[in-house]
């Protein structure tokens, strides 16, 4: 009856929708092979929404208008229909009520509501395009980049979905997403039926008609089934029941009629849903015959398939109107010509539907798509993609996982979980190397990775400690039969890198667990990055090991506890009253001192690189070798053990212990003068005390105090060339002229 009254509507709708469509598509097919596509389509951002914000500005004042006409058409026509059923009138009154409107506020406030539901959606229309468009970007975008299409083709596939989907600005409660066409159909048939029913029921009600019957139509749907030829109430109770009516022209006669329910009971229950074709009429009592209802279940099967092709073909026009490329464009065409061929074939095979060629246009349908539940990655993606830090935070890391399986987000939507995701990890860093703000004691379980993140939220002194971790990590990677790859990796990676050799079978297990061992190690000789403070109890072979790592300090604490260890009773020094001659016979004494469990300096070149003295602690003929090598290095053999040890001393060596000598004279000189070695004039110059011991004595004696003068007149100053003469009982050439230069300065004081 006024289902005719939505169309225009629907028809306004559906022609905005395919501009829109249009606009998107030749927007994106501009210059789709040129370079710089992208960038190009994400700037024409703001045209995109200027050409869409014109076709919506357009069609609101179009709806207006139309909304406004249907509605007050409506009315009308519901009140002419009671006032037929009524017969109450002559076709003059009948003609008079055709030409007002009545109950006009009725009229407005329908009007109105229908109008605000309607243009409600226009402030998604734009959101929607303009994400559309952003969405085909990007998803264009990156196709290409995964090696699965060209541009061209990627966009053309995008456009096909959306258009498969249309724009979709509006979600009712029940969360189903509508199209424009559809929802602005079902918006404007629905408010004309109820201006119609209401100005129907209004009318019945105020000539005292109580009750009304539901007609029978033909292909009735399962919700409509059950009311067909029931009689209703306009303003009785709701359930079931018998009652007593007069009878329509006898009266005082009342006669029973059974009732199914309430008028209102039955639109509750799903009568007179969008597309019903069931309607109501005046009941009247002993007059009104009810015919049979008959149930056609196959005939509305054939309706519903008829409609499912009628979406189809829509469908498939939607392509084609969004089609980029002719190619596409071809194929969508053809696809049309299919499917209006089965409708045909459908037509045919049932010859009681009728073809509705305006139902196979563009948006002609006014029923949404059933409802899916969105699955739980397209939640957890939801709740990404529209929510804040906050709401990111309060998700787990299955949920995040979920949403960056979805494929769902943008890269702004991926970018924040990957920055919550960095933020949880260093936070379970910080709780594992440094619980309540104080750095672990031992960081090699973590990775270099691990402790340059830590680097930025510890203080200076735990800093300090990460530097001197990765120092020895370097250190170690230099180091024979280290693996430099692995001395980064944290205990849980190295851990990983076992399990797999060992599934695998991979030949590095023995290196992967020497790895752990020396991990195992460090961390047991260098607790803190330090070394233990008690050295009693490790071996030899442990010292010997963590002298690999130790700093200066440490390689003295070191060597300290191997003398303890291998301790050998120092003679007390030679007090010959002469300087050189002390020198010889505390090397002497130290010689004799070690014994033959020592060798000479000289004789350690015996020993081949490869080998160590350790080798060789019980091996006598490696010893007899080595003391005949010493023997032919010094120029004699076990007979001339007696001669004069000066007479064994090179140059060379007299050299190296002439530099010991000036040492010990300094020192001596230092506590007998109590310090005062530089005469006025060359403390104000700056120089060295200790440069006054060797070199020229005219240089010497012209910055020396009084005090060390006379230390040198009593216990010498010998020049380099007169200690050689004099270890090594070989004249020099220049220790004549010394000697003299010597006499020379003592004779000018």
């Amino acid at each position: 009856m006024v289902e005719p009254l939505a169309e225009t509507t629907r028809d306004m709708y559906a022609a905005a929708e395919e501009r829109l469509l249009g606009i998107i598509a030749r927007q994106l097919a501009a210059g789709l092979d040129a370079p710089g596509w992208v960038e190009a389509k994400l700037a024409a951002v703001q045209p995109l929404r200027r050409a869409a914000q014109a076709v919506v500005d357009e069609l609101g004042r179009a709806t207006q208008l139309e909304v406004w006409d249907a509605v007050a058409e409506a009315y009308n026509v519901g009140h002419r229909a009671a006032v037929a059923e009524l017969g109450a009138l002559s076709d003059d009154a009948r003609a008079l009520v055709d030409d007002r409107v009545p109950n006009a506020q009725a009229v407005d406030r329908v009007a109105q509501e229908a109008v605000d539901v309607v243009t409600a959606t226009h402030r998604s229309i734009l959101r929607a395009v303009v994400d559309t468009f952003r969405a085909v970007v990007a998803s264009v975008a990156a196709t290409p980049l995964l090696g699965i299409g060209t541009r061209r083709q990627a966009t053309q596939d995008a456009m096909r979905a959306f258009a498969d989907r249309g724009i979709r600005a509006f979600v009712d409660k029940a969360g189903r997403r509508w199209s424009l066409p559809s929802y602005a159909e079902m918006a404007v048939r629905t408010a004309t039926a109820r201006a119609a029913t209401e100005a129907h029921m209004r009318t019945l009600a105020e000539a005292g008609v109580d009750l009304v019957v539901v007609s029978d139509a033909p292909r009735e749907c399962p919700l409509c089934r059950p009311w067909e030829g029931r009689v209703l109430t306009i303003g009785g109770p709701a359930g079931a029941r018998t009652v007593e009516v007069e009878h329509a022209v006898e009266d005082g006669r009342m006669v029973p009629v059974r009732v199914a329910g309430s008028l209102d009971e039955a639109r509750t229950a799903g009568l007179q849903h969008p597309n019903c074709r069931h309607s109501v009429s005046m009941y009247s009592p002993g007059l009104t015959r009810i015919e049979q209802a008959t149930s056609d279940p196959a005939g509305y099967d054939a309706g519903q398939r008829q409609r499912e092709i009628e979406r189809t073909i829509r469908k498939w026009r939607r392509r084609e109107a969004a089609a980029v490329t002719p190619e596409a464009q071809r194929a969508a065409r053809a696809k049309v010509r299919q499917w209006q061929g089965a409708m045909r074939q459908h037509l045919a095979a049932h010859p009681d539907l009728r073809r509705n060629r305006v139902r196979e246009q563009i948006g002609a349908g006014n029923l949404p798509e059933p409802r899916t539940e969105a699955t739980a990655e397209q939640v957890d993606a939801a709740r990404v993609w529209s929510g804040d830090d906050a709401s990111v935070r309060g998700m787990s890391d299955d949920q995040l996982a979920a949403a960056m399986r979805s494929n769902l987000l943008d890269d702004r939507a991926r970018r924040r979980i990957e920055a919550e995701a960095d933020r949880r990890d260093l936070a379970a860093l910080l709780d594992r190397a440094a619980p309540r703000g104080t750095l672990a004691a031992d960081l090699t379980p973590f990775s270099d990775a691990e402790l340059g993140r830590l680097v930025g939220h510890v203080d200076d002194a735990d800093a300090l400690r990460i530097a001197a971790e990765l120092d020895r990590r370097d250190l170690a990677a230099r180091l024979p039969g280290v693996r430099p790859e692995l001395v980064g990796l944290s205990d849980d990676e190295l851990a990983a890198r076992v399990r797999y050799a060992i599934e695998h079978g991979l030949d590095d297990v023995d290196q992967l667990a020497a790895e752990a061992h020396r991990r195992d190690l460090l961390a047991a000789l260098f607790p803190g990055g330090r070394l233990v403070d008690d050295l009693s109890g490790l071996g030899d072979d442990d010292l010997a090991w963590a002298m690999q790592y130790a700093d200066n300090g440490e390689l003295l604490r070191i060597a300290g506890e191997m003398d303890a260890r291998e301790a050998v009773e120092l003679p007390p020094p030679a007090d010959t009253g002469d300087a050189v001659e002390n020198l010889l016979a505390d090397r002497d004494a130290l010689a004799e001192a070690m014994g033959d469990t020592v060798p000479g300096p000289a004789a350690w070149g015996a020993l081949a690189a490869d080998q160590t003295v350790d080798d060789h602690l019980d091996d006598d003929a490696f010893w007899a070798d080595l003391r005949d090598a010493s023997a032919a290095l010094y120029g004699g053999d076990d007979e001339d053990q007696d001669q004069d040890e000066r007479h064994l001393i090179t140059r060379r060596e007299a050299r190296a212990l002439y530099d010991e000598y000036v040492y010990r004279q300094y020192l001596q000189a230092e506590q007998d003068c109590n310090g005062y070695l530089l005469n006025k004039k060359a403390q104000a110059a700056g120089h060295n005390p200790a440069s006054l011991f060797s070199g020229p004595a005219r240089i010497a004696y012209a910055r020396a105090s009084d005090e060390l003068k006379e230390w040198w007149k009593e216990h010498g100053r010998l020049t380099q060339a007169e200690f050689i003469e004099s270890v090594t009982g070989k004249p020099q050439r220049w220790a004549d002229g010394a000697r003299k230069n010597e006499s020379d300065q003592q004779n000018k004081r």
